[in-house]
């Protein structure tokens, strides 16, 4: 009843395709109502939450399928293509998108170790890529019924969001992504710490012995860690994130030359041949096609927000 109400709640309030603010900082409804294949995307950290529909998302070939039945986990920056599977106006894709706050979810994640007791032998390091899915449960669905009702109240939204989105978080962090969750949170680790510091500097010049400094290991440990966690050597990451990056930019109205130069690429021509070796189109056919494709596509940073 409770995922119907969510449902009901979105449908009232999105009125075309896209990301729709709540009001609430980092939460959004979004609906689609056409089928799109998966296309270059980024999604930060978040969790995505469907109650209609179903969702795709490609880590470096490995597929992440989702809907009612499971939400979607993803606490580091990574380069995805996703898309929206059968997706029409008389079968909308209605979900949530909520982003994940660094601080507050450490915050909370400690707050749970202390409760608990616990001290773990993995010193908060990621062992598993970074992208999983969780089961929804009750008190996910409750969390995220309460906090998506406040829409109704202006008052409400501004005294009791920041609280609701906190139990929201914890209900992430206690579900079956918790520990996952946690891991990817934790002070302890220096592959997130490097996720976020490559996201935030693409349109640098990211050296991969610097990184490895920075985390305190060798560059052979960081590259097995590193792999571990995104399916993909360093290289291979940094590579992906511009182009994705690229492509939405790209996609949506960006120059193509000032959409290289904004993730870090100096020469057009090196652009151009790494783009089209890895979409198998140019940039300037992706500029022509891949608006539409991308308008339907859920990442934190590709849709049009209605507010």
């Amino acid at each position: 009843m409770s995922k119907e109400q969510i449902k009901r709640i979105i449908a009232d309030r999105t009125y075309q395709d896209g990301l729709t603010d709540t009001g609430i900082k980092g939460v959004q409804l979004f609906r689609a109502i056409q089928a799109i294949p998966c296309v270059p995307a980024v999604y930060e950290p978040c969790v995505i939450a469907i109650v209609s529909g179903v969702k795709e998302a490609i880590l470096d070939g490995q597929k992440y399928t989702y809907d009612e039945s499971n939400y979607l986990c993803c606490p580091m920056s990574m380069p995805v293509k996703a898309g929206t599977i059968g997706a029409s106006p008389e079968n909308p894709l209605y979900g949530v998108l909520i982003s994940l706050d660094q601080h507050v979810m450490a915050e909370i994640g400690m707050e749970i170790e202390n409760a608990e007791g616990i001290l773990r032998s993995t010193k908060g390091e990621l062992l598993e890529p970074g992208i999983r899915l969780a089961g929804w449960d009750d008190d996910f669905t409750d969390a995220l019924l309460r906090l998506l009702k406040l829409g109704a109240s202006e008052v409400d939204t501004t005294v009791l969001g920041n609280s609701r989105l906190r139990e929201l978080f914890y209900t992430i962090l206690k579900g079956e992504a918790g520990i996952f969750a946690r891991n990817a949170f934790g002070a302890g680790n220096a592959i997130a710490r490097s996720i976020a510091h490559m996201s935030s500097n693409l349109d640098g010049s990211i050296s991969i012995d610097d990184l490895a400094s920075r985390a305190g290991m060798s560059k052979a440990v960081f590259h097995r860690k590193f792999k571990q966690v995104t399916t993909m050597s360093p290289i291979q990451f940094v590579k992906s994130m511009r182009l994705n990056n690229a492509a939405m930019k790209i996609a949506g109205g960006m120059a193509v030359n000032q959409a290289a130069m904004d993730v870090g690429y100096i020469s057009p021509s090196q652009f151009n041949r790494e783009f089209k070796r890895i979409y198998g189109q140019s940039p300037r056919r992706w500029s022509d096609i891949g608006a539409g494709m991308q308008t339907s596509v859920v990442s934190n940073s590709a849709l049009p927000v209605k507010t």
